[in-house]
């Protein structure tokens, strides 16, 4: 542009008009604590914890706040003493007014699809294919009355293989996997008639699912990317790379460097993100932790543990792109099996709510 003349530059104006469209209708992703911490491997059986209750899950979550930021809403597992699934849907109503009335909405809901719930194993005999249907059933309709209720803004409905450890899968890896496929399908169909989705959380616990390539096989296998995707967990996938429960599937060896461990977390994610519509923050040390009835599984660590081997934000950037494609609103932080000290320590959420600010920030 020379001086005294002015020249436009149509193309940039173009361009510019469509980066201020996009930021216009891609919404912040909204900030959720799971409540499940509060209940998975706690209980009365000598050596456990005792469970925290909804309420008091509920207002650790409202107490945290980082430069005037706090908690969008909350996930929620459908089980007992938090939920009972057979309730009344003036009972779940009222659940939803409390989880409202502590400035929450209601995200993604955990199916009670595990043995000693309302579910069994998806790998298992016909009628234990009828319970762990009977579950997704049930989680169908809590999310109907939840959403009618004005209380559910997104989220998805989670499920597993509820089948633990991978060595009666190993038995028979391709008619096992088959007899899944074929429970996910019916389960995939059931939600797609209530107009919801089903996210499958990848863990080196369930069977089936315990590895990257076993678990892109079953969601391949099942072919529903409209109504079943994948449920991404930062410390469960971070053990999907050392292939605990399976060798042969590894993507990294201990000792590896940098370079090493993004290059093989960008192949990991590469495979698993087109399917990914359900995402949880976390942080893992390399171990695995159980605790009551639950297998051992990724350990979940606190979000500024010294040890953790993650850095965060960075992880979760390849989980996240393009994630509004995906249907992905919100994000999740999972510290599932945390003890109850940790749990009740106002500290831990103020920092996992930080941690979260700078996932979230990140994507913009």
């Amino acid at each position: 542009m020379s001086a005294g003349t002015t020249h436009w530059d149509s193309s940039l104006e173009s361009y510019n008009l469509t980066q201020y469209r996009t930021a216009m209708t891609h919404s912040p992703l909204k900030l959720h604590n799971a409540m499940w911490p509060g209940l998975v491997g706690k209980g009365n059986d000598e050596g456990q914890e005792p469970p925290i209750s909804l309420e008091q899950m509920l207002d650790l979550t409202a107490a945290a706040e980082v430069n005037g930021q706090k908690f969008d809403g909350i996930d929620y597992f459908l089980f007992l003493p938090h939920t009972d699934p057979k309730a009344s849907d003036d009972d779940l109503k009222r659940i939803a007014d409390l989880i409202q009335s502590k400035g929450f909405d209601i995200g993604s809901l955990v199916a009670p699809v595990w043995p000693g719930t309302i579910g069994d194993s998806a790998m298992g005999t016909d009628e234990q294919q009828g319970k762990f249907l009977d579950a997704v059933k049930m989680a169908c309709r809590i999310a109907r009355i939840f959403n009618e209720h004005g209380a559910r803004k997104r989220g998805v409905i989670r499920i597993d293989s509820a089948e633990f450890g991978v060595n009666t899968w190993k038995e028979n890896p391709t008619q096992n996997t088959a007899r899944i496929i074929d429970t996910f399908k019916k389960a995939a169909a059931i939600a797609s008639d209530h107009g919801e989705r089903l996210a499958a959380e990848g863990e080196i616990c369930w069977a089936g699912m315990h590895s990257w390539k076993d678990m892109l096989d079953l969601l391949e296998g099942v072919g529903m990317p409209e109504t079943l995707g994948f449920q991404a967990d930062l410390a469960h996938t971070y053990l999907y790379l050392m292939g605990y429960n399976a060798p042969e599937h590894a993507l990294l060896e201990d000792g590896y460097s940098q370079e090493a461990f993004y290059n093989a977390y960008e192949k990991m994610t590469d495979k698993l993100r087109p399917w990914t519509i359900d995402f949880h923050v976390a942080q893992n040390d390399g171990q695995v932790h159980g605790a009551g009835s639950h297998d051992k599984t990724g350990k979940h660590c606190r979000a500024d543990d010294p040890n953790g081997k993650l850095d965060i934000t960075r992880c979760a950037s390849y989980w996240l792109k393009d994630a509004d494609q995906r249907g992905i609103k919100h994000i999740c932080w999972d510290g599932c099996m945390f003890p109850n000290a940790v749990l009740e320590d106002s500290s831990t959420w103020n920092t996992i709510l930080e941690a979260m600010i700078k996932v979230r920030d990140a994507q913009a």
